[in-house]
C-alpha cells in the first residue's frame, strides 16, 4: 500500500511526521499561494527555499514529496501572457527543486505539466473524475495519476470502469468528512481557490459555504454515514481498484495525521470514526461513531443504488450507532442519536 500523507508545510511538522512512522509512502503540501492558489485552506505557505529543504529531507527519508495547486478557479490569469509566464516560472523552479509529483485541477496545467515538465502530473479531486469517460479525457491530457471524486467511493461499478477504462494510476482520498452529493462543493473550492489564490485578496464577510454545510450535519446526522470516507478497515475491498489511497487534512497537526496512518496501516481503529475524518472541529467533537459498530455496512454499500429516499439505511445505521456528547450537571455524557429532538 502507498500512503499519501498531509503536511501543513513547515519543516518542523515533517521531521515530526517522518520520525513518527515508517509507513508514510508520499508527503502531500501546498505550494507558494502567490503564482497558483489552492481548493482548501493553508496553515501555512512555504516558499520556494522551505520546499527545497522539504523536499530534501523527504528523500532522505525515502518519501515521495507531491506539491498541490489545485485551485479550480484562476479567474483566467493562467491564459494571458504574464500568468502563464509566471506560473511557468514556478513549474520550472519546482521541477529543479526535485519536487516528485504536481497536483492540479486546471485541464491547462494537466497538459502544461506533462509538456514541458518532468514531474508526475497528478489530477485532483477538485476535477471532479466520477466517471470513466472523465478520466479518459484527463490521461489523453497527460494525467499520470488521477485523485477520484471521493463522490463515487461506494460506487464500486463506476470505479472499476475507470480501473478498465484507464493506465494511468488511480488514488483514492480515504477520510473525507463533506456531505455526499454536496451542494455547495463547486462554489465553496472556487472560494478558497480565490482566498487562498495570488489575489487580489477578498474582503470577505463570512463563509457562507462552511457554516451552511456545518448546520445541515448537525441537524441531520444521517449526512455523516453517507460521506463518502473509507474505513481503515475496507482497504481491502478497494484493492482491486488501486493500492494508491490518500489521508486528507492538511490543516491538521502531525499528531492527528499520525493517528490516521496508524489506523490505516494497521487497517483497524477501535475508536470514534470522528477522529479520522477531516473534517471541522465542532462536528468531531459533537457526534460520536463507534468505529467497529460500522463492521459490514461496505457489503451494503457495495450493492447500493444511491437513491437514499427509498433505501433509508444510512438513516436507520446513524439512528442505531451514533451518540452525541451532552454535558449534563458539569460532567461530559453520550446519549443516543435517536432521543435528540428533531432526529
Amino acid at each position: 500500500m502507498k500512503l499519501y500523507v498531509p503536511h501543513t508545510g513547515h519543516l518542523e511538522g515533517l521531521e515530526e511526521l517522518l520520525n513518527g512512522s515508517k509507513n508514510i509512502y508520499g508527503i502531500y503540501m501546498a505550494g507558494t499561494p502567490d503564482y497558483v492558489g489552492t481548493g482548501r485552506t493553508n496553515l501555512s505557505a512555504p516558499g520556494l527555499e522551505e520546499i527545497e529543504v522539504q523536499t530534501a529531507y523527504a528523500h532522505e527519508k525515502g518519501v515521495k514529496m507531491e506539491v498541490v495547486l489545485n485551485s479550480s478557479c484562476m479567474g483566467g490569469q493562467h491564459l494571458t501572457p504574464e500568468g502563464y509566464n509566471r506560473i511557468n516560472w514556478y513549474f520550472n523552479k519546482l521541477n529543479s527543486i526535485g519536487v516528485d509529483s504536481i497536483t492540479v485541477a486546471e485541464p491547462y496545467f494537466v497538459e502544461m505539466l506533462s509538456r514541458d515538465h518532468d514531474m508526475e502530473v497528478v489530477v485532483s479531486v477538485l476535477s471532479f473524475v466520477d466517471s470513466p469517460q472523465k478520466a479518459e479525457f484527463y490521461e489523453r491530457l497527460g494525467a499520470d495519476t488521477i485523485v477520484i471524486d471521493p463522490v463515487i467511493n461506494r460506487d464500486f461499478d463506476k470505479l472499476e470502469a475507470i480501473k478498465d477504462t484507464v493506465s494511468c494510476d488511480l488514488k483514492l482520498l480515504v477520510n473525507e468528512g463533506c456531505l455526499y452529493q454536496c451542494p455547495f462543493r463547486y462554489a465553496h473550492f472556487n472560494f478558497f481557490s480565490h482566498a487562498n489564490g495570488p489575489g487580489p485578496k477578498l474582503n470577505v464577510i463570512d463563509d457562507y459555504y462552511y457554516y451552511k454545510c456545518l448546520s445541515l450535519r448537525i441537524s441531520d446526522p444521517q449526512q455523516l454515514i453517507k460521506s463518502p470516507w473509507i474505513r481503515p478497515e475496507d482497504l481491502g475491498e478497494y484493492e482491486h481498484i488501486t493500492d494508491i489511497f490518500k489521508i486528507g487534512g492538511r490543516t491538521h497537526f502531525p499528531n492527528w495525521i499520525l493517528n490516521n496512518v496508524e489506523a490505516y496501516t494497521n487497517r483497524s481503529y477501535d475508536g470514534n470514526l470522528m477522529d479520522l475524518l477531516d473534517c471541522p472541529r465542532d462536528i468531531r467533537d459533537l457526534f460520536y461513531i463507534p468505529n467497529k459498530e460500522l463492521d459490514g455496512a461496505i457489503s451494503q454499500w457495495e450493492k447500493c443504488n444511491k437513491i437514499c429516499n427509498k433505501c433509508g439505511y444510512c438513516k436507520r445505521l446513524a439512528e442505531k450507532i451514533i451518540k452525541v456528547y451532552s454535558t449534563e450537571d458539569g460532567e461530559n455524557m453520550l446519549k443516543p442519536l435517536k432521543n435528540e429532538g428533531g432526529h
